[in-house]
């Protein structure tokens, strides 16, 4: 039985959690299975006309019979762990069994602090950061500062951890911010007051994935964010603080890339993102407005309006090109219904020079213009079309370019936002 991927293959919000739930209630999935990022994720799914938005929870949380796992790639704020979960219990949801890494990274209160301190510092070069504090809970793990979810059970390693991790920071506050310390029996206390709530669900999940994938059982990786913000592979350093490409799951899971056997990226009909960094097919006029309120672009764990562009086949490539992406589940195709001309990026200028492939470097991307071809919109309501015959012709001719210019074949197609406005196009 597979392991496979789910991944943005955008700036983030492509609707991975609408292809992670019909893959899990389509088949049996036995773990949902998050890799990095943390609850500035967000997830949008809805089930029987309920919305349901999760953050640091797999959207596996939502399927009976699997079981959802937080692994060791992801940085875990305790206090969003259960307010979610809490959250989500109050709506009258059936929780799937939750099992957390022992080895990921806690989110402490600290790491918020800086987020936002430093993103106020940095003024005009704002990164577009959700100030979570997940670039910071990075650093600390990246700097050998980090505490872990299984520090927590040992009262002396959290205190000498904390003490470290404040050492240098504290100074930083007080000198460079102009801002209090942060005692160090204040953030110890807090932590403690999580750990019997969080003991049972805490276990050695590279083991438990492994097992499973031995034993045949069917594991699912849901990608947070999305290749473009891929703190090595994205429009550094507008990106996040992790690997969200096909290869962080291998690290942010402990398996092997041998067990992988489907890469399915996600991707809109047309392009967004959040946050700053240069994004080429970004609209400014009346297309961008309608794409952003007829699509709902509103940050799912930020609130923040998302920025709207046209689809962007060079980034489609790119994102297949990097993750060795075996198919792509394409999203909100009914959000053009309207359009009577939609553009599509085919490639970018560079100084009077096409590039058809990623510009490989930070300012040529800044200064890349698209290059389009146009196509013929359909000017009709496809939200209840369930097959491909179904929807209209020009509707049709449209998917069939893109999938033929983006790098892998399209396996679905999403009409809509419930789990029944999806059209399988090739069933792979």
């Amino acid at each position: 039985m597979p392991a496979i991927v789910v991944l943005g293959a955008q700036w983030g919000d492509e609707g991975k959690g609408k292809a992670t739930d019909l893959l899990a209630t389509s088949q049996p999935i036995d773990f949902v299975v998050r890799t990095s990022g943390g609850h500035n994720a967000g997830h949008t799914i809805v089930v029987n006309g309920e919305k349901y938005a999760t953050h640091l929870l797999p959207s596996g949380i939502l399927t009976p019979g699997a079981t959802s796992v937080i692994a060791n790639g992801v940085v875990v704020s305790p206090e969003a762990l259960f307010a979610e979960l809490d959250g989500l219990v109050e709506r009258g949801v059936e929780i799937a069994p939750l099992v957390v890494s022992a080895n990921a990274h806690v989110i402490a209160s600290y790491h918020s602090t800086v987020d936002k301190v430093t993103e106020r510092f940095l003024g005009k070069n704002q990164i577009g950061t959700t100030g979570r504090g997940i670039g910071p809970a990075y650093g600390d793990k990246v700097n050998r500062v980090g505490i872990r979810v299984a520090d927590l059970f040992d009262e002396g390693i959290l205190r000498e951890k904390v003490e470290a991790a404040l050492d240098v920071r504290n100074q930083v506050l007080a000198k460079v911010y102009n801002r209090r310390a942060i005692a160090v029996d204040a953030v110890v206390e807090e932590l403690l007051s999580y750990v019997d709530r969080l003991r049972p669900m805490v276990a050695d999940t590279s083991l438990l994935l492994n097992d499973a994938l031995d034993d045949g059982r069917t594991v699912l990786f849901e990608g947070a964010q999305a290749t473009m913000l891929d703190v090595d592979h994205g429009t550094y350093p507008f990106v996040t603080s992790s690997n969200p490409v096909a290869g962080g799951v291998c690290v942010g899971a402990g398996i092997g890339p041998t067990r992988i056997d489907r890469v399915i990226g996600v991707i809109k009909a047309y392009t967004t993102r959040v946050g700053s960094g240069p994004f080429p097919t970004e609209l400014f006029d009346e297309d961008g407005q309608n794409l952003q309120r007829i699509g709902g672009e509103i940050g799912v764990s930020t609130g923040r309006t998302r920025r709207c562009g046209w689809y962007d086949a060079v980034v489609a490539r790119y994102a297949s090109r990097v993750n060795g992406l075996t198919e792509f589940f394409l999203t909100k195709l009914d959000v053009l219904d309207s359009w009577e001309r939609i553009p599509v990026c085919v490639a970018y200028e560079v100084d009077g020079v096409r590039h058809d492939e990623m510009p490989m470097t930070q300012t040529e991307f800044h200064h890349a213009t698209p290059v389009y071809e146009y196509f013929d919109g359909w000017g009709e309501d496809i939200s209840g079309c369930r097959s491909f015959e179904e929807l209209p012709k020009n509707a049709q001719v449209y998917v069939k370019a893109l999938e033929e210019m983006s790098g892998a074949p399209f396996w679905a197609v999403g009409v809509g936002p419930g789990r029944e406005q999806t059209i399988v196009v090739n069933d792979l």
